[in-house]
């Protein structure tokens, strides 16, 4: 269970990827019927430390914070990719991996996690600009440079900046279930949900207007999951040719219409199990599924159970 997080602190940390951390976690959002997390920030070098923006950081708590996290997070820094770390940061986080906790490093942050050697045999991620240096370091670590993040449970490892984003919340979703995370997005005005396997570099991911791209579009096929369309369809919305829609698509979203289609119907019927009691066909039907086997085939390779697993895990046995 997801209650007890603690961001661990190197000097040079980053302000934006330890705020993104206290963003997810440290805000107090019971009176929403959310989560409120036992948050802190611990230091792994003194009380006071330095910020690649030029302010300093102070915290009372030290690495003894660690030992009852549930999952730690290790921010990036600046030098991260050429400094030596504490053994005593190091040893403490292999201890929060030996006790089943979790860990998350968020851009460079990956470095750390490297040296304590808890990227050995595990696919990870960081920002393309460091994948080859990490790789080099540490070529016992499965790197993937193109993606936003990658969960190798207990260590979850994300790219720079805004996929810490998506990190926190994934972990939110996993442990707590859409609804928590949703409703943390909505706060945060982010998107609820990209997978972890979309592409880091998108050729334009803001539309310049909403009348010459594919936001629009977007808005409606999410409304439409339960409706059988085509490329051809889709474009023709966005008066656009089907070949220069779909180029756009790729350039907005990291992904094709297909496979965003895809997930986003995946996501709908992980809602619907988990907050409601209706049969799958049911589901698979208000999903865009067709029907049950359809939907179980998609949701066990996308999720890696079954509907009625992750029914039961969520809402228990008498649900499923």
């Amino acid at each position: 269970m997801l209650n007890n997080v603690a961001a661990v602190l190197l000097d040079g940390v980053h302000p934006f990827e330890l705020g993104v951390v206290c963003e997810v976690f440290g805000l107090d959002r019971g009176d929403e019927g959310l989560p409120v997390y036992d948050f802190a920030v611990a230091s792994a070098e003194g009380p006071t430390l330095g910020t690649h923006a030029g302010f300093t950081v102070s915290t009372p708590y030290g690495l003894d914070r660690l030992e009852a996290a549930d999952l730690v997070v290790v921010p990036a820094g600046s030098t991260f990719a050429t400094r030596d770390y504490p053994p005593e940061l190091l040893a403490s986080l292999r201890r929060v991996v030996d006790r089943g906790a979790r860990v998350l490093s968020v851009c460079s942050g990956v470095f750390v996690l490297g040296a304590a050697g808890l990227l050995d045999g595990r696919r990870c991620a960081v920002h393309w600009q460091h994948a080859d240096e990490l790789a080099r370091q540490y070529p016992r670590a499965v790197v993937e440079p193109d993606v936003l993040y990658v969960d190798a449970d207990p260590v979850i490892t994300s790219a720079g900046t805004a996929a810490g984003i998506d990190a926190c919340l994934h972990i939110v979703r996993k442990e707590q279930g859409p609804e928590v995370a949703n409703s943390i997005a909505r706060r945060m005005v982010v998107p609820p949900h990209r997978d972890g396997g979309q592409a880091q570099y998108i050729e334009r991911p803001l539309p310049r207007s909403r009348c010459d791209t594919v936001g629009e579009v977007l808005v409606w096929m999410e409304r439409h999951l339960d409706e059988e369309v085509t490329v051809e369809q889709l474009a023709a919305r966005a008066h656009m040719s089907p070949r220069t829609f779909a180029r756009r698509f790729q350039q907005e979203t990291g992904t094709t219409p297909y496979r965003w289609l895809l997930r986003q119907r995946v996501l709908l019927a992980q809602r619907l199990l988990e907050a409601t009691d209706e049969t799958m066909e049911v589901i698979a039907d208000r999903a865009g599924f067709g029907n049950a086997a359809a939907l179980r085939h998609q949701f066990v390779r996308s999720v890696g159970t079954t509907p009625q697993g992750y029914r039961r895990t969520f809402r228990g046995s008498q649900a499923a």
